[in-house]
């Protein structure tokens, strides 16, 4: 579609509601934000940018412009020609990628509910739509797609403010080849909020595999696993609730076992995943009660089916969950000790063993679409982050303290890369600069994960726990006493009876400090690891690879050194690649369309730093490109610069830009990047060089026809003498016969002869059917030159 049909398609089909680009704002402040997000929502236009970065509102609905129709008018087209879309971003990626030879990425964030996870499927389709390819492209096309249920039915839950809440994080990598053809792909992901599943609040659910399996599973399936109704199962009827509104859990577990096949596991690993999946649940219905202070197991029925899922023996598991053995040192000999467990020593013990099967179930999962897709030697790449949103609910846990610490360095990229760099890279370039004021957030994240003095939050818990051998309150008490001695003075930190409060970016939250130690030791006992490696299922035993001896000599890994590191890692991926950001907004709690509620609106937008992105991006510079890149891009607009700019880049790159009479107030050139303050002035370099290479190609395109038609000319010719070879009767008639083109025989007709000359000769003579057009009257006459000229022709 071109540039005159999108125009025509717009006029017909947009209502102008708002402003598309908030940095044409006349008001730039949080309430003239929301009041434009609030009118563009309501008239359903849920996409704004500021400048390059795009604003989505959560609509809570279906919407119509998401159909191959907008597929069509958003690819290869500017930004200013359409609507504000995610195609457009989506498109933007793709082809920065194609043309600058650089990875990209998209950095989705906001709070939970905002929207993310569909931005992400999104993207990840238009992607698959645009970049073309063959049956095989198209297989690993499939498999990037129908990842997304899979992980889905494993690693989303539906939370009080989120019915399908991503419960872990995602970066998914679609690899590409030279060409743009998918032919690749990687899937890393974040600290699966295990907790969920021996646990939930009121009014949410566990992970929605459960609720699919005892759904969709076969009259066979649920004879073979032992399942029934959820609310039998300790773990999931804690919370009370089962289904959720708009969401068919039978038919998303038939989805959830074709995207098993599609991904390439086999109908015996697909099974061993149920039957694991109904084992947890099994599990969580062993109950304990006291007898002399120690643990022993209520009901001996309710360890035959965990036994028989998990492939272990009945007294084994019991002896397990209700005793451990620990390694004692004693005059300079180690011993090993059986400990007896109390009740809820022997319930931390069954929940760790749940646990760890189902995180270990959902690495395997992950680690079977990335066999599936990722390939050895990477070319190009474009990443997709989906994690978990910010939360903040009336008691806070380890789990939202994690996953508001992993936003908050999200927020360090965003802050780091549109208002830090930004301003910096104009001092350093030499660029006339006033600087603008904003919240730089690096504070709050070193207060949390700081491991210089003072030391940061994680480092201090990560000590408590390493000293502390028994879990409970003393420990966590503990923990809150030595916060408060070590970074109680900062301003980002305050304590409460039962916690503590940090002043985060998005607001301040309450943490209980309630089990911070227990589930930040994350310990699974050796007695269980080496009971599950003596499973008879090898799909069991292949889950638990520890290599006891050697971690015994090692401090164990902390929950909060893994997200640490896991973090810090997924930065370092980020700012090597390109990076786009969508910014997700819930605009209510009632999750019902149309229904926009001004505060909470208002606070997103403040604690998204909007307000100083549209700022940053009206005063600063649109476009920024090295010289010698710029020279690359735009070398075929002037013959001075093509193939190559000899010379001083400086001067080719203002040479350009003359070539094109870019007003001098546009642009400014620094010490090694030339700076484009207007996108209008960017797509008018864009326009020029597409004209150059249009003209260019009409001429090969004309050369090309020639070539074409001179070659159909000449095999023409030779098949038409191919036919008449040999075949003309007249040439055989007239071999040895002169000419005689008085066919009429004039000598011997004087009545003919007298209408010529006596001294004129004739030169041809016929007879004709001469057919009159205007009176459609036939005559037959004998013609000659003189009755050619009486009749207005020559014969």
């Amino acid at each position: 579609m071109g540039s005159k049909e999108r125009y025509h398609w717009l006029a017909q089909n947009v209502k102008v509601s708002g402003v598309d680009d908030m940095v044409l704002l006349s008001k730039i402040n949080e309430d003239a934000i929301t009041e434009n997000l609030k009118k563009r929502y309501m008239d359903d236009y849920i996409f704004t940018y500021i400048g390059p970065v795009l604003i989505s509102v959560n609509p809570f609905k279906q919407l119509p412009y998401f159909t191959d129709r907008e597929v069509e008018l958003y690819q290869g087209a500017a930004q200013y020609e359409n609507p504000p879309h995610i195609y457009a971003l989506a498109d933007n990626m793709y082809r920065n990628m194609l043309i600058d030879n650089e990875n990209q990425c998209v950095i989705i964030s906001g709070e939970s509910g905002a929207g993310k996870t569909v931005a992400a499927k999104f993207i990840m389709s238009y992607v698959s739509k645009v970049s073309g390819g063959g049956d095989k492209v198209q297989h690993l096309k499939d498999i990037i797609l129908q990842s997304n249920p899979l992980l889905e039915a494993f690693g989303n839950a539906k939370t009080v403010r989120n019915d399908n809440s991503s419960r872990f994080g995602k970066y998914f990598e679609i690899q590409f080849s030279r060409g743009g053809a998918p032919d690749g792909g990687k899937i890393s992901n974040f600290l699966l909020e295990k907790s969920r599943v021996v646990s939930q609040n009121p009014g949410e659910r566990s992970f929605h595999i459960y609720y699919q399996m005892l759904e969709g599973a076969t009259k066979e399936q649920r004879e073979n696993l032992g399942v029934t109704t959820p609310d039998y199962y300790f773990y999931l009827n804690q919370s009370g609730t089962y289904t959720v509104e708009d969401m068919n859990d039978k038919k998303e577990f038939s989805d959830t076992m074709e995207a098993m096949s599609v991904v390439g596991l086999s109908v015996e690993e697909q099974d061993s995943v149920l039957q694991l999946v109904a084992g947890i649940l099994h599990l969580g219905n062993i109950s304990f009660r006291e007898e002399n202070n120690y643990a022993v197991v209520e009901s001996q029925d309710f360890l035959a089916f965990p036994s028989f899922l998990l492939g272990i023996p009945q007294d084994g598991l019991c002896s397990k969950l209700t005793s451990r053995i620990m390694d004692s040192k004693w005059g300079g000999k180690t011993e090993s000790i059986a400990v007896t467990l109390n009740t809820e020593q022997a319930c931390f013990s069954r929940d760790a063993l749940s646990k760890a099967l189902y995180t270990r179930l959902f690495d395997f999962l992950v680690d079977c679409v990335n066999k599936a897709i990722q390939k050895d030697q990477e070319v190009l790449n474009i990443g997709v982050l989906d994690i978990y949103g910010f939360e903040i609910f009336q008691r806070n846990g380890f789990e939202q303290f994690c996953i508001n610490f992993v936003n908050e360095k999200l927020q360090q990229i965003f802050i780091e890369l549109t208002l830090k760099a930004e301003q910096d890279e104009y001092v350093q370039e030499g660029i006339q600069w006033t600087p603008i004021e904003y919240f730089n957030n690096k504070v709050v994240c070193d207060l949390i994960e700081s491991k210089l003095n003072p030391l940061g939050l994680m480092s201090v818990l990560d000590d408590v726990c390493a000293t502390m051998h028994a879990k409970g309150e003393g420990a966590d008490q503990t923990l809150l006493q030595k916060l408060q001695g070590q970074i109680g003075s900062h301003e980002h930190f305050s304590s409460w009876n039962k916690g503590f409060i940090i002043h985060h970016y998005a607001g301040k939250v309450s943490y209980d400090v309630s089990g911070f130690c227990e589930r930040n030791r994350d310990v699974l006992f050796n007695d269980i690891i080496e009971l599950m490696q003596s499973s008879e299922f090898p799909f069991i035993r292949a889950l638990f690879t520890e290599n006891l001896e050697a971690e015994k000599r090692g401090r164990p890994t902390t929950a909060s050194s893994k997200i640490k590191k896991q973090a810090n890692s997924l930065v370092q991926t980020l700012m090597k690649c390109t990076p786009h950001y969508i910014r997700c907004i819930k605009p209510n709690e009632t999750k019902r369309p149309q229904d926009w509620e001004d505060n909470r609106a208002r606070h997103q937008v403040e604690y998204l730093g909007l307000r100083e992105n549209i700022r940053v991006r009206r005063a600063g510079y649109a476009y920024r490109r090295a010289f010698n890149k710029f020279l690359q891009r735009y070398a075929i607009l002037t013959k001075e610069s093509w193939p190559q700019w000899k010379g001083e880049e400086r001067k080719g790159v203002l040479h350009l830009l003359n070539s094109v009479h870019m007003d001098q107030d546009q642009f400014q050139l620094g010490k090694t990047k030339v700076f484009i303050k207007a996108p209008e002035s960017l797509f008018l370099l864009e326009e020029m060089r597409e004209r150059k290479y249009n003209g260019y190609a009409r001429v090969i395109q004309k050369a090309w026809r020639k070539h074409i038609a001179v070659r159909k000319y000449v095999r023409m010719r030779e098949e038409a003498s191919d036919v008449l070879l040999n075949k003309k009767e007249r040439r055989r008639n007239s071999i040895n016969r002169n000419f005689v083109g008085d066919y009429l025989g004039t000598d011997n007709h004087p009545e003919i002869r007298q209408f010529v000359g006596r001294r004129e000769r004739i030169e041809f003579a016929d007879v004709v059917v001469k057919f009159d057009r205007k009176f459609r009257v036939n005559t037959q006459v004998q013609n000659s030159r003189i009755q050619g000229m009486h009749n207005g022709s020559l014969v």
